[in-house]
């Protein structure tokens, strides 16, 4: 089957030039008529993706019969501005997810409402603009291995998947025996053990100055469209996100109030580099799309 051509489409946030690709939809049937999905680049990377995901992916669900937009934000790949890490992006992020989804409905009428998708920051980012801005438009959120490190998560983290397993293995205590294994290994546990477990790893607040991750579990639980998470299988960020939200008051609350459709990418790395893995994450989001996302009211 014949593709259609991607289009190039321009448009401008705060009065900076950005640039996106749309993929539209190869004879969609009615299933896909109205839904469109915008992924959001975390980063640092552009539109295409660590090894060309984001294509793939926008190539695969527009042939399910839903046109997708992928974009640069503010400061990579064609567009303008300045580059602003996570931590500081959250007003940008939401301007250009905002002027995204204005631009891809204004130049695709066939777009009624639309699903953003996003990787690592980026789902976090998905998130965030929807805790600071309601919009409407989003019909639903497909988010894989979201980002909610905090150094007590990183070490929480590092101890139940790494130090547990080596404290398990004979040949670990035989070079400790030896002297083949530094003391300083079981500093880094004992260290790791404070920042998981000590005063304030699971300090939950609300409010504008709630940590990132607070603000995310309430737009989660504030969403009132379906949810699509994917989790890969040899990732520390999509343990970090179980591990986190397992033990975190608002997230717990959240999870159990907005049940996602979860989704456990087997064998599959942070970006689902393996062909094997990205296939099984773009079928996922198409039957997710199809199923509970185009007739969902």
């Amino acid at each position: 089957m014949n593709r259609p051509a991607e289009v190039a489409i321009s448009f401008t946030c705060e009065g900076e030039p950005m640039l996106g690709i749309v993929s539209p939809a190869a004879q969609p049937g009615p299933v896909g008529v109205g839904v469109g999905v915008v992924i959001v680049v975390g980063g640092p990377q552009y539109r295409a993706g660590s090894h060309r995901q984001f294509v793939e992916l926008a190539r695969s669900l527009a042939a399910a019969g839903f046109p997708v937009l992928r974009f640069d934000c503010r400061g990579m790949g064609d567009s303008g501005g300045a580059l602003r890490d996570f931590e500081h992006a959250g007003a940008d992020i939401d301007a250009a997810i905002g002027a995204a989804i204005a631009a891809f409905q204004a130049t695709h009428a066939q777009v009624k409402r639309v699903v953003l998708w996003g990787l690592c920051d980026g789902a976090s980012a998905a998130l965030l603009y929807l805790h600071d801005k309601p919009d409407p438009r989003v019909a639903g959120l497909a988010l894989l291995n979201p980002w909610v490190r905090s150094e007590a998560s990183l070490a929480k983290t590092h101890v139940k998947h790494y130090y547990l397993q080596r404290l398990r293995e004979r040949e670990f205590w035989r070079k400790l025996a030896s002297g083949k294994v530094a003391f300083g290994a079981l500093a880094g546990l004992l260290r790791n053990v404070r920042a998981a477990f000590g005063p304030g790893s699971q300090a939950s607040s609300v409010g504008p100055s709630a940590p990132y991750q607070q603000r995310m579990a309430q737009a989660w639980a504030a969403f009132k469209g379906p949810t699509l998470l994917l989790l890969s299988e040899f990732d520390y960020t999509a343990r970090e996100f179980v591990e986190f939200t397992s033990a975190n008051a608002l997230w717990v609350k959240a999870l159990h109030q907005r049940p996602p459709a979860r989704v456990d990418v087997l064998g599959a790395d942070h970006t689902c580099s393996a062909a094997a893995s990205r296939r099984t994450v773009e079928a996922a989001t198409a039957e997710w799309l199809a199923q509970s996302v185009a007739g969902h009211s």
